[in-house]
């Protein structure tokens, strides 16, 4: 029976021992440490075990704990011994799922996407982890990247794809294939089953933005040149727009501090290229015109083309789809499409070569090292191609 009492151990202050039975003793140290500890014999040997020190482990808990203990002597072992065991075991196991963890798709997806920074916005970061969230991490990011197999790619991109979500399935195909990519590249895989997923997904119905060439570009440029519907800064946005052949974004959040008039240069930092790599736009003679004008409408500080209701903010993201639509051109003419127009009557008709006109464009390069390396690619034939572009315009809009 045990003789010990709660209430006795709690206010036990002398230094010694209190039998509990069968070996259990309640210790008060010289130093002041109360302690429970187990006296065994094994095969005649005597032997000490620490449980546990008080008031961490109680009298009910340390009972317990030497019951557990005098099945273990029971079997011939060392009960310290078999606690570090348990410890290594403990500690081993923990390991084996942190390292199991290591080599999940959901684990090396995450890793991946850290390793881009620098080369992605943050927005962009975010937007690559919430396709692989919402449709693939559900699916498969708990499994080990090595076991993933086509069939459970192909699955995923099914689902998706039966919601009508074409271009989600899209970027899903090519940042899973990029995770299994930097698996291989990390010795966590051996095999990347997005890889044979090409020509597996549905066709995105092509949807081209409306542009205007010829006669209808130069009817468009002098409807833009002569309306008395749209403000001046809307105007000149849209002028300059359509002779460096930029997004509207690009020129709707253009800075002064970008503009190299001695150079004749337009200076896009990454974070406004929908690439994400700075872009050197060289401008043409009608181009500096327009900023001329700008600069002395509003100053050379700030932006180029500001909102028309507030000089320290851009002009909204529809003001140049808005005014070529209160034009009459809904439909048939958008910012965008001056892009489309340069790029068709460029290639027609320049005689410059295709990766200039691709460059002019800020399209990506296909080498990706080589593109890291060539924003001034080509500058000075981009120079000469911008300028036959804006006399190009200049000729249209003057016919």
């Amino acid at each position: 029976m045990p003789k010990l009492t709660a209430l006795e151990v709690r206010h036990r202050k002398e230094p010694g021992r209190l039998g509990d039975g069968n070996g259990l003793f309640f210790e008060v140290t010289g130093t002041g440490i109360k302690r429970w500890i187990y006296r065994y014999k094994i095969n005649g040997k005597q032997g000490k075990y620490t449980i546990g020190r008080y008031p961490e482990l109680s009298l009910e808990k340390a009972r317990e704990a030497h019951q557990k203990a005098r099945s273990v002597v029971k079997e011939g072992r060392n009960p310290a011994k078999a606690r570090r065991e348990k410890k290594l075991e403990v500690i081993e196991q923990e390991q084996a799922q942190k390292w199991e963890r290591t080599q999940t798709f959901e684990y090396i997806a995450h890793e991946w996407i850290s390793q881009q920074k620098g080369r992605w916005s943050n927005e962009h970061a975010q937007a690559v982890l919430a396709t692989l969230k919402n449709d693939v991490f559900k699916s498969v990011g708990n499994k080990p990247v090595d076991a993933i197999t086509p069939p459970e790619v192909l699955k995923v991109l099914r689902t998706i794809e039966s919601r009508g979500s074409l271009e989600i399935a899209r970027k899903v195909l090519q940042r899973t294939s990029a995770v299994f990519r930097y698996a291989i590249q990390t010795g966590r895989a051996t095999y990347n089953p997005a890889s044979d997923m090409q020509g597996v997904l549905k066709a995105k119905p092509v949807k081209h933005m409306p542009a205007v060439f010829d006669k209808e570009l130069a009817q468009l440029l002098k409807d833009i040149g002569q309306s008395q519907k749209i403000h001046i800064t809307t105007k000149l946005a849209l002028q300059f727009t359509a002779l460096t052949a930029c997004r509207s974004g690009e020129v709707r959040f253009a800075h002064w501090a970008e503009i190299d008039m001695p150079r004749k240069e337009f200076h896009i930092p990454a974070e406004r290229m929908k690439m994400r790599r700075p872009h050197i736009v060289p401008l043409s003679t009608q181009a500096t015109e327009i900023l001329n004008r700008a600069g002395k409408l509003w100053g050379t500080e700030g932006l180029v083309f500001p909102s028309v209701r507030d000089n320290n903010k851009p002009m909204s993201d529809n003001a140049m789809s808005k005014a070529l639509r209160d034009m009459g051109y809904k439909g048939k003419a958008t910012p965008h499409g001056f892009r489309s127009s340069f790029s068709s009557m460029a290639h027609e008709r320049s005689g410059f070569a295709s990766e200039i006109i691709e460059k002019a464009l800020a399209h990506e390069e296909k080498n990706k090292i080589k593109g890291a390396y060539n924003r001034a690619e080509y500058l000075e034939q981009r120079r000469d191609l911008l300028q036959w572009w804006g006399d190009q315009l200049r000729l249209l809009e003057n016919s």
